[in-house]
């Protein structure tokens, strides 16, 4: 049976998982519901108590000791993988890498030194994989739910409604980061530090209070490093909503009293405490304590899934070929829904261009040669085109491309987010350009992307230039030897100024594929480019 494994590089130590997985059982997977659990077999555990967030907080560097030992960790890591012949492996590296300013320098010796290509994930990225891990073991797809799951460096937030994320943020919130600023080099905790270090908490969780109270949250649900030390130390009664364990945040207000009272070698002695948790146990029961009561709630559940186990079940999914991809998709374009609301887009119109331009690619396919994630990233740069209106329709193309690239958006890397911007951003006015530092700034495969992308995109575009919808529906094909797309489009009889459209910004498609665009029934004059558009387009 095939082996995998997951590696997750905390800002308060580094942890491997490697599981077996059957692909019977995970064909039997493909009837479940979201909430049931697939059934592995655990092969190694490992964990090197490398606390990468100790300098990272205060100096935005990680130390090269600090990154000495994570090296020798990962080729540990790597040596556990070949010996138990892995066929897929993930590693992730969070919120301390994220942050220090020589974080490439460990990424770069990790493959170097262990053969482990890391991938630094943002935090809104850690909140979808967790989501998948905590969905996969809880059944709280009916109800409202919020996830927190409390790192080194991070505190990622994620509610979920009928099984979809449907709020997310990342918090520069988290054990180590906290204890680095308030707690370092004391010994119990005393009135003062403790009233700093939760105000602290309450003014960073004040970011999500508004969305997070607006939510009608039914369920808290914890994870991350110090969930289980909880559950074991306050455990409530008979568990919380479907989880066998449970915190109890009474007990856990009381606990976290009698923390702040203790020295970390007395908590470590009494609640036989790992060094390491023994410091940060303090910070990270505020943290779980101050969400709890603003939510009003007496537990919060504790699954034991986390990070790890989410990515294990992606990389167990995609390797037996039962990924639900068209879930994945829905999940982007919801988050680019989202974003869109937030600055009051046009949501009918994106949709229609969204939905347009996926035909296109579709029809198109043998003259591009793209894959299915070139085309939902070209479904979220068209449904997020026009985005920047809310701050300038004058050069809103632009104030699009800034909003994408510095925006959150689950389901999508740094790179590919990239891309989006700059597909949105050349859906209208001047074409992909080596000058523009935006374009120049991607990699080769990225800015081949990008000019072919957005061909489709200013042509989907147009389709809808009112913002009318009096087109219904376009279907392409190419004429073979005659280097044309013939459109046949189906809508309103008024039409000719999306038509006139088409035409006035086909230019970049004719650039990229070398191919004219006209309309089925065109007269051979109506094919030529108009000279450029008027000032009225909505573009």
């Amino acid at each position: 049976m095939p082996r995998f494994a997951a590696i997750d590089v905390g800002s308060n130590a580094l942890r491997l998982r490697i599981i077996e997985a059957s692909g019977a059982e995970r064909t039997s997977q493909l009837a479940l519901l979201p909430g049931e659990a697939s059934v592995w077999t655990d092969v190694v555990a490992m964990r090197a108590p490398v606390r990468l967030g100790s300098e990272v907080f205060l100096t935005g560097k990680l130390a090269p000791a600090t990154i000495g030992q994570a090296c020798q960790a990962l080729r540990d890591f790597r040596q556990a993988m070949d010996e138990a012949k892995v066929v897929a492996y993930r590693a992730t590296a969070t919120s301390a890498v994220r942050e220090a300013s020589n974080g490439p320098t460990l990424v770069e010796r990790a493959r170097r030194e262990a053969g482990i290509e890391l991938d630094v994930i943002e935090g809104i990225e850690e909140a979808r994989i967790i989501q998948l891990a905590v969905m996969r073991r809880m059944k709280i797809a009916d109800k409202k739910a919020l996830l927190i799951d409390v790192g080194g460096g991070s505190t990622e937030l994620t509610v979920v409604d009928k099984g979809e994320s449907a709020f997310a943020i990342s918090l520069s919130l988290g054990t180590v980061r906290v204890l680095e600023t308030f707690l370092k080099g004391t010994g119990a905790v005393d009135r003062r530090r403790a009233k700093l270090m939760t105000e602290q908490i309450d003014r960073t969780i004040g970011e999500a209070r508004t969305q997070l109270l607006r939510a009608g949250i039914q369920v808290l649900v914890g994870t991350g490093g110090s969930v289980e030390t909880l559950a074991d130390l306050c455990p409530h009664k008979g568990g919380w909503a479907g989880s066998p364990r449970a915190i109890d945040v009474a007990a856990a207000r009381t606990l976290f009293t009698k923390l702040c009272g203790m020295t970390a070698q007395e908590r470590k002695d009494e609640f036989a405490l790992r060094p390491d948790r023994a410091d940060t146990i303090v910070p990270a029961t505020a943290i779980f304590l101050r969400v709890a009561e603003q939510m009003k709630m007496p537990a919060i559940a504790a699954p034991g899934v986390g990070l790890k186990e989410g990515i294990l079940e992606e990389l167990v999914d995609k390797h037996f070929h039962v990924w639900d991809s068209a879930a994945e998709e829905q999940t982007v374009l919801a988050a680019c829904a989202r974003l869109g609301r937030r600055y009051q887009f046009d949501e009918a119109h994106g949709t229609r261009v969204s939905g347009f331009a996926a035909q296109l690619f579709d029809d198109l396919k043998e003259v591009h040669s793209m894959g299915p994630r070139q085309r939902l990233l070209l479904r979220a740069a068209a449904m997020l085109h026009d985005i920047g209106d809310f701050v300038r329709y004058d050069g809103h193309h632009k104030h699009s491309y800034y909003l994408v690239l510095h925006s959150d958006i689950m389901g999508l890397s740094p790179d590919e987010r990239a891309v989006v911007a700059n597909v949105a951003r050349y859906h209208r006015k001047s074409t992909p350009d080596p000058s523009h530092p935006n374009f120049r700034d991607l990699g080769k495969e990225a800015r081949a992307t990008v000019s072919s992308l957005a061909s489709i995109l200013r042509i989907a575009d147009a389709l809808d230039r009112e913002h009318l919808g009096k087109i219904d529906g376009v279907e392409a094909s190419v004429e073979p030897g005659k280097r044309r797309i013939v459109l046949q489009v189906a809508g309103r009889e008024d039409r000719e100024l999306e038509e006139w459209t088409v035409l006035a910004k086909a230019d970049l498609l004719r650039e990229v594929f070398g191919l004219e665009v006209v309309f089925a029934g065109d007269k051979p004059d109506k094919s030529e480019r108009p000279d450029k558009l008027d000032k009225s387009s909505k573009g």
